[in-house]
C-alpha cells in the first residue's frame, strides 16, 4: 500500500553534484582465520593483536577496528557503506576502521546477494543491531572492571568514560567483552547524532584501485595454479559433435584440452529447468595451460565441429515475433482495474504507441573469470560473483558433493550489473578443476562475454489510452519479450492506483538464447515507454506533463490498495525538487527540457534533461535528479551510484544495439558494439530529500528515467517522437554530439 509520511519525515533538500561521470551476532568467530588456512593480516596490521568480537567486527588492543563487510562488492559502494553503519553504532572513529571483504557464512550473514540495489535496505536494521550491541558489551565490559552500573558509561570515539572521568579503550576491554552475555533490544542512536552515517567516506579500496593492487577476480593466485580457456557453441541452439585439438596440444604452454558438459546435461534431462541459463551450453571444449595468453591462444587452434539442435534465432525473426505477440491474443494477465474495454468504447480519443528494445549485453569491463580447486576433501571458490550462496549450491549439486565441502570467497567485481547473478562460469571452473584436480583459473575473453553471455531481453511495449472529457478514462499496457516476461510487482508501480481503468497483461516467446537480469531488470526500458507515452498524453490532453503526473497522484494518496509500492508524497516531493532545481518551469533560451519521474527498486526519483541543438544535432548537456532514497549512508557513494545510472541509461538509450543472425551476436567486442563515450556523458547535478526514513536502493533506480527524460527532450528539440532505442538508428546521423 502507500506508504504513510512518518511525523519525522523532512521534506528539505541537499545538493550533490559533479562533472565526473546481515545477521546475527556470533562469538569468538574469527573470519581472517576461516577464509584460508594460510590467511594473514594486511601488512599495516600485521603487528596488531587482535581479538575475535564478533564475525563483523575485530578488535585490535590499541583500540584499531576490523569490520567485515558481507556483501559481494561490484562497484555499487556496499564494501564501505555496510562498515560504515556499523562502525556509527559502535561509536568508533572511521579512520580507526579497517574493512575486510568477508566470505560466503549462511550460518552468520544472510542475503550475501548484490542484486536489486537491495543490500542497504535489507542489512539496515541488522547491521546498527549489530554494532549498538558489540558498543553496549564494551560498556558492559568496563563497568565490570571499575565495579559499577554501565548506565554510569558512555562509550565514544572508541573509549568509555565513566562518571569520574576515567577512560577505558575498546582495547582495553575486548577481551571481557567478547566473553560477556549478548545483550537484547540495545537502543539505537538517533540520525540526528550520527557522525560517520550521512558523510563522505572514499572507497576503501581506492587507494588499491588506482595503485593496481590485487582486489579483481582477475588478480587471484594460487600456488600451482593453471589455466582455462573455455571453447563455447558460435551460436546459440549449437552442440558439439566432435573436435580436433592435435594443434593445441602442440602449442607453447599447453598442458591439455578437455571436454566438460556431461555433469550439466545429466541434470538439466533431470529436469533442473532453473538452471537452463546456466547450463544451455552443456558442451564444451577446455583449454589448459600455464598461462592466460597459452590457453586462449590454444582454444583458437581447436577444429570443432558444431550442429543444429534447434533453430538459429535471429533479430529480424524476434522482431516479427514479437509483433505478432502483440497482435494475438495469448496474454496473461497481470492487473486489472475497472473495466479498460469499456472505457476505450466510450473513450472521446484512443491513443496507442507501441515501443521497442534490443537485447543488450552487460559488458562489464572485468571479463567473467574464477578459480576452483577440488580436492577430495573440499571446494575452494575463489571470485567475482553477485550470489555466492546460490552458487555454492549449484557447484555442490554439479560435483555431487556435500555443500558443506564447499568453501566460497569474494573478490571485488569489476562490474556485474546483473550478469554476475548467473554462474555458469562458477560451475565451469568447478567442473575443470575437478575433471583435472588442480586449482585452475577459467578466464572468459571480452568476445567469449559478448558473444556466449546473458543478454537483457528483446522486448516491446504496447500502450493504450482512452481519453474522456479532458481525463484519462483507460489504460492498457501490454508487453511481448523474449523469455520471461515483468516482474510480479512491476505492474503496480505507478500509474497504476490513479487510474479507475487499468490493465498490464504480459505474452513471451521461450527463445534458446540466454537472457536474464540487466541493471534495473524490465524497468530500464519499461520507464522510457510509459513516461514518453504520458508525456504524449498530456500533449494531447493539452496538460503539462508534471502537473498531471501530480494529479494522477493525488488520487493515491490515502489509498488501502495494499498492491501498490510506491508513496504518492515522496513521489511528488522528488517530482516538485526537480522542477524546482532544473528550472523546468523558466528554462533558458536554447534549452530543451524533458521531465520523468519513477519508482522502482524502493526508490523515489525524478530527472530533467537538457537538451541542446549544435550543427543540427541534438545533445544532452545535464541531467538534473531529484532522489529519495531515505537515510543517505555514504553521500560521495550514493553520489556515484546517481551519476553512473544517469550515464548508463542515457548511453544505452541512445548508441547500444545488439543484434543476432542465424543465432550468432553480429558484435564481439566494442569496435562493433557503441557504449557513450567520455565527451558524451551529460553533467549530471543530484538532489537528495533529506529524511530519517531507512535506507533504500541505490545502483539502479536513476537509471530508468534518464531515457524517457532524453527522448521527451529530444521530441522538443526536433519534432520527433522516438519510440525504439537506440534513438541513434531513429536519427539522421550517427553521432549525436559536436
Amino acid at each position: 500500500m502507500a506508504t504513510p509520511i512518518p511525523s519525522n519525515y523532512s521534506r528539505r533538500a541537499f545538493l550533490r553534484t559533479s562533472s565526473l561521470v546481515s545477521g546475527g551476532m556470533l562469538i569468538g568467530f574469527n573470519l581472517f582465520n576461516a577464509c584460508k588456512p594460510k590467511a594473514e593480516m594486511p601488512v599495516d596490521l600485521a603487528s596488531l593483536n587482535y581479538n575475535d568480537f564478533n564475525a563483523f567486527i575485530k578488535i585490535a588492543d590499541n583500540g584499531k577496528v576490523t569490520i567485515f563487510s558481507t556483501n559481494p562488492e561490484i562497484g555499487q559502494g556496499v564494501k564501505t557503506s555496510m562498515p560504515m553503519i556499523i562502525a556509527e553504532e559502535l561509536n568508533v572513529p572511521w579512520e580507526d576502521v579497517y574493512v575486510a571483504q568477508g566470505i560466503l557464512d549462511t550460518k552468520n550473514y544472510t542475503r550475501q546477494v548484490a542484486g536489486g540495489s537491495q543490500s542497504i535496505r535489507f542489512s539496515w536494521d541488522a547491521l546498527r543491531q549489530t554494532g549498538a550491541t558489540a558498543r553496549q558489551m564494551l560498556v558492559n565490559a568496563a563497568a565490570v572492571k571499575w565495579g559499577i552500573d554501565p548506565a554510569e558509561c558512555e562509550a565514544k570515539g572508541g573509549k568509555i568514560t565513566n562518571n569520574k572521568g576515567e577512560t577505558l579503550g575498546y582495547g582495553d576491554v575486548v577481551k571481557e567483552a567478547s566473553g560477556m552475555e549478548i545483550p537484547e533490544n540495545v537502543p539505537l542512536k538517533d540520525p540526528k547524532d550520527y557522525t560517520i552515517i550521512g558523510h563522505d567516506a572514499k572507497n576503501v579500496d581506492l587507494d588499491k584501485i588506482i595503485t593496481g593492487k590485487p582486489l579483481f577476480g582477475m588478480d587471484y593466485k594460487a600456488e600451482g595454479m593453471v589455466y582455462a580457456s573455455v571453447l563455447r557453441p558460435p551460436a546459440f541452439g549449437q552442440v558439439l559433435e566432435s573436435y580436433d585439438a592435435a594443434d593445441a596440444k602442440a602449442m607453447p604452454g599447453v598442458i591439455d584440452v578437455i571436454r566438460i558438459g556431461e555433469r550439466g546435461r545429466k541434470l538439466l534431462e533431470g529436469g533442473k529447468k532453473n538452471w537452463t541459463v546456466q547450463l544451455a551450453n552443456t558442451d564444451k571444449v577446455v583449454v589448459i595451460a600455464k598461462s592466460t595468453w597459452d590457453a586462449m591462444q590454444g582454444k583458437k587452434a581447436i577444429k570443432a565441429t558444431w550442429s543444429n539442435n534447434s533453430t538459429l534465432e535471429s533479430t529480424t525473426a524476434h522482431d516479427a515475433l514479437l509483433t505478432n505477440l502483440l497482435d494475438g491474443d495469448e496474454f496473461r494477465t497481470l492487473r486489472k482495474d475497472g473495466d479498460v474495454e469499456k472505457a476505450f468504447k466510450n473513450a472521446d480519443q484512443i491513443i496507442e504507441r507501441t515501443y521497442e528494445s534490443p537485447f543488450l549485453p552487460h559488458n562489464c569491463m572485468e571479463p567473467m573469470n574464477f578459480y576452483a580447486d577440488v580436492t577430495d576433501t573440499k571446494i575452494h571458490l575463489v571470485g567475482p560473483i553477485q550470489t555466492p550462496e546460490s552458487s555454492a549450491e549449484a557447484v555442490a549439486q554439479l560435483l555431487e558433493r556435500d555443500l558443506e565441502d564447499v568453501h566460497c570467497e569474494m573478490t571485488r567485481m569489476g562490474g556485474g550489473f546483473g550478469r554476475r547473478l548467473y554462474s555458469d562460469f562458477v560451475l565451469e571452473a568447478a567442473e575443470i578443476s575437478d575433471a583435472i584436480r588442480k586449482p585452475v583459473k577459467m578466464v572468459s575473453s571480452r568476445e567469449d562475454d559478448m558473444t556466449t553471455g546473458v543478454y537483457r531481453p528483446a522486448i516491446k511495449y504496447r500502450i493504450k489510452a482512452g481519453l474522456k472529457d479532458g481525463q484519462i478514462s483507460g489504460y492498457q499496457l501490454k508487453e511481448a519479450a523474449i523469455n520471461g516476461n515483468m516482474y510480479g510487482l512491476i505492474p503496480n508501480f505507478f500509474p497504476a492506483g490513479a487510474l479507475e481503468n487499468y490493465q498490464v497483461d504480459v505474452a513471451n516467446y521461450q527463445s534458446n538464447i540466454t537472457t536474464g537480469a540487466w541493471r534495473a531488470p524490465f524497468t530500464n526500458f519499461l520507464s522510457f515507454a510509459e513516461q514518453s507515452f504520458l508525456d504524449e498524453v498530456a500533449e494531447a490532453l493539452e496538460k503539462d506533463p508534471v502537473q498531471m503526473r501530480l494529479d494522477l497522484l493525488q488520487k493515491v494518496k490515502g489509498t488501502t490498495d495494499e498492491r501498490i509500492q510506491y508513496s504518492a508524497e515522496r513521489m511528488e516531493d522528488v517530482i516538485n525538487l526537480v522542477v524546482e532545481k532544473s528550472g523546468y518551469r523558466t528554462p533558458q533560451e536554447g534549452v530543451y527540457q524533458g521531465f520523468c519521474a519513477y519508482y522502482c527498486h524502493n526508490t523515489h526519483v525524478a530527472e530533467v534533461a537538457d537538451v541542446v541543438m549544435e550543427h543540427d544535432r541534438p545533445v544532452v548537456k545535464k541531467v538534473t535528479v531529484a532522489v529519495d532514497c531515505g537515510i543517505v549512508v555514504n553521500p560521495l557513494g550514493a553520489l556515484n551510484q546517481i551519476e553512473g545510472g544517469v550515464v548508463d541509461g542515457v548511453g544505452h538509450s541512445m548508441y547500444s544495439d545488439f543484434k543476432f543472425k542465424d543465432g550468432r551476436p553480429e558484435s564481439n567486442n566494442y569496435d562493433q558494439y557503441r557504449l557513450i563515450r567520455m565527451r558524451e556523458a551529460p553533467l549530471v547535478e543530484t538532489h537528495f530529500v533529506e529524511n530519517t526514513l531507512s535506507p533504500t536502493g541505490l545502483g539502479e533506480p536513476s537509471l530508468p528515467p534518464a531515457g524517457a527524460a532524453v527522448s521527451i527532450a529530444m521530441n522538443k528539440a526536433t519534432g520527433n517522437r522516438l519510440y525504439k532505442q537506440p534513438f541513434i538508428n531513429n536519427m539522421n546521423t550517427k553521432e549525436l554530439v559536436g
